[in-house]
């Protein structure tokens, strides 16, 4: 964790700032991404958005309201698959807008770049400072199709990042089919004490496109802790498949959602509704340890 960060008091008269008036969780999280525990001199840096959530104070729906808002001003760039953004002009805050040949500074700075994932903001980084921060042997602008090597553009006054410049969203991994009957046959073989779903509205029913959000999440999701962190959750079918085995079998052990603890329990559809769903793994749901 860095010791210090700058955030300018012009960032409230800038043109960014003048933008986010009035969206008070906009504001916050801009601020919170420039001074972050997790952030770095680049301004890339892994950043689930259940950390932004956790650390600001904004629920999980409002944090992502606002990284929505400050992507399309251009503030940042955000990849999903990874949870690592891009916080555009931060480097040229935290670092300079520029540095002469021979500055120390960029033997570190090379060194952060090297190790610099996902590969798409790596590349977008280097097309904004590639020139102006001596990196131009680690790539430039020219490893993104379509976009010419230059120095970075001038600062949005008093904004701390942002550019202006709407960018092509971030490439997603490759779909994988959402493997409906097996996930439920996971469901009947971990809960059977649960209401057992009718197979016909899951399959392309009703109730598909619920499960189908879910899946999609977990093929994109990576691990935020432990050894493999950063690494994707599944990029499998089968991995797929055996993290909802692992996810009802999690599920099987709440006295809550099992109806253990009174006359209402949990159901497939009520699992994979998207607010229920994201509750029950930040752990919501888990027994509560009877006090000594």
């Amino acid at each position: 964790m860095r010791d210090y960060a700058i955030v300018t008091p012009s960032f409230w008269i800038g043109e960014t700032g003048k933008l986010l008036r009035g969206d008070a969780p906009a504001q916050v999280l801009a601020l919170y991404l420039m001074s972050s525990p997790h952030s770095t001199m680049t301004g890339v840096f892994h950043c689930p958005v259940l950390y932004m959530a956790h650390e600001t104070g904004l629920t999980l729906e409002g944090a992502t309201k606002a990284l929505e808002r400050l992507s399309k001003e251009g503030f940042c760039e955000y990849d999903e698959a990874s949870e690592t953004i891009f916080v555009v002009r931060m480097a040229s805050y935290q670092i300079g807008e520029s540095l002469k040949p021979g500055d120390n500074r960029i033997i570190g700075l090379k060194k952060e770049v090297a190790k610099m994932q996902p590969a798409i903001l790596k590349a977008r980084f280097l097309a904004t400072y590639s020139v102006a921060f001596g990196l131009q042997e680690m790539g430039s602008a020219d490893d993104q199709k379509g976009s010419p090597s230059k120095a970075p553009p001038k600062p949005r006054t008093g904004t701390g990042t942002g550019t202006g410049t709407k960018h092509p969203s971030l490439s997603k991994p490759a779909a994988i089919d959402c493997p409906h009957e097996k996930i439920l046959d996971a469901y009947a073989e971990k809960l059977p004490d649960l209401a057992q779903p009718i197979r016909s509205l899951w399959l392309d029913g009703a109730n598909a496109p619920a499960l189908n959000a879910r899946w999609e999440w977990l093929m994109s999701a990576c691990h935020e802790k432990g050894k493999r962190k950063g690494e994707r959750m599944a990029t499998t079918e089968a991995e797929g498949v055996d993290w909802f085995g692992r996810f009802f079998d999690y599920v099987s052990h709440s006295d809550h959602l099992m109806g253990r603890n009174g006359k209402w329990a949990s159901d497939l559809i009520w699992l994979v509704n998207k607010s229920n769903f994201e509750k029950v793994i930040q752990g919501s749901y888990e027994n509560q340890k009877a006090a000594a």
